[in-house]
């Protein structure tokens, strides 16, 4: 790769982190070098340390950046006020698409967990309880008011965010389903486990209600690969 003009300054810190991204994400946290990042950025390997002190302080400062723009985009895309429902259906629509746009930070924030140090350990899942914490909140608004019935919100929680992030896993853009489609699609199986509806489904019943509007059917043409 060429090398960026200079060893210092935002340009060169942006391009530090996409090329460490795409390394961990392809060939692991534990497989990729600082030598290995710097001629990738095409800069010399001492450079590197204007950033960051050392490969793990490198690794927390990715996944702690990404929950910070998590935690930051869900709070704009969130309503203010509303039923719970339409909360949820926010919730879900967002988190769909958030993981869909950046595959490589959500692969990475999952996988990359057990290479963390303890402190930087702690302090991110702290961070994903927080955001565990805010559907949580929807759900048992939910439960208060009658929309949702649940048992347990808390294990509802867990369910629907292991639901939804698995999406990362498997999507691919390109296939029979866009991120509309997909945005769809969950939040009528979401919206269906918190009212209670998921024994009917699997017993048939109630399919109009989780059922694809056909005023949308036409959004699901990009996706599955």
């Amino acid at each position: 790769m060429a090398r960026i003009a200079g060893s210092s300054g935002p340009r060169t810190e942006e391009a530090i982190r996409r090329a460490g991204l795409s390394l961990i994400a392809t060939h692991g946290y534990a497989a990729m070098s600082l030598r290995q990042l710097a001629a990738e950025v095409g800069i010399q390997q001492g450079s590197l340390y204007n950033y960051f002190r050392n490969k793990q302080e490198f690794l927390f400062d990715l996944i702690r950046g990404h929950m910070l723009d998590l935690h930051a985009a869900l709070d704009a895309a969130l309503l203010p006020e509303g039923s719970a429902e339409a909360r949820l259906t926010r919730f879900t629509e967002f988190h769909v698409a958030y993981h869909v746009e950046r595959p490589q930070e959500v692969f990475i924030c999952y996988s990359e967990l057990r290479s963390l140090e303890p402190d930087n350990l702690a302090a991110v899942v702290a961070m994903r309880r927080d955001y565990e914490r805010k559907l949580g909140e929807i759900l048992d608004d939910g439960r208060a008011t009658g929309e949702f019935h649940l048992a347990d919100t808390r294990m509802a929680t867990l369910a629907i965010l292991a639901m939804l992030s698995g999406i990362c896993t498997w999507y691919k853009p390109g296939g029979r389903l866009s991120t509309d489609g997909l945005q769809e699609i969950f939040t009528g199986m979401v919206l269906a486990l918190a009212r209670g509806e998921t024994q009917a489904l699997a017993r048939g019943e109630a399919a109009e209600t989780v059922a694809v509007p056909a005023r949308r059917r036409g959004a699901l043409r990009a996706g599955i690969g």
